[in-house]
């Protein structure tokens, strides 16, 4: 059966407008991030899965209320390890933080995962969605940054920095009854 995926990067935080290292801390939308959120328009689906975290599971619950979100636990953002609720200028003088940036963002996160670790869990959970999406043709899932450049980078080849998407924006690709995906396009649902 073909399927319509679009994948949706959460709402703001008052971490993303302070531009930290939010991961695994399980931090609420801001008010503002709310408000962004429904003055948008979103498609519409059969199904929508979501990362247990709260941004996540507030951002679907403000698209689709009809829906009750399918938790995927895989689907998380990456443990930041020792960098998680800074931001660059708290880093700056990091001697490990001045590494991993020169390493291009391939190493491990210091007390944290790799990107391939990350990568691999977010594919087993992205595995799982489509499993459990049965018969539906529209699935949405509301997730992470990080999450999404995983997806994306492991069906669609490409950087994974090249996949970095805003707040509350995202990607739709199809995936065809023979399971080969195809299609990409980055979405806005700006009105």
């Amino acid at each position: 059966m073909e399927k319509t995926i679009t994948l949706i990067r959460h709402g703001k935080t008052l971490g993303n407008y302070e531009k930290r290292y939010i991961g695994i801390t399980d931090e609420p939308l801001s008010v503002d991030g709310e408000k962004e959120i429904i003055s948008r328009h979103y498609s519409k689906c059969d199904i929508v899965f979501s990362s247990p975290l709260m941004r996540c599971v507030r951002t679907a619950e403000l698209i689709y209320p009809e829906y009750k979100p399918v938790i995927i636990e895989e689907l998380r953002e990456t443990d930041f390890g020792i960098f998680e609720g800074k931001n660059y200028i708290e880093l700056a003088d990091n001697k490990e933080y001045i590494d991993w940036i020169e390493s291009g963002g391939t190493a491990p996160f210091p007390n944290g995962e790799s990107r391939d670790e990350a990568n691999s869990r977010t594919m087993i959970g992205f595995e799982k969605l489509i499993k459990l999406s049965g018969d539906c043709k529209n699935i949405s899932v509301v997730c992470h940054g990080g999450t999404i450049m995983a997806i994306l980078s492991s069906l669609f080849d490409g950087d994974y920095y090249s996949y970095h998407v805003e707040n509350g924006e995202g990607y739709t690709f199809d995936l065809s009854s023979d399971g080969l995906y195809y299609g990409l396009c980055t979405r806005s649902f700006i009105r």
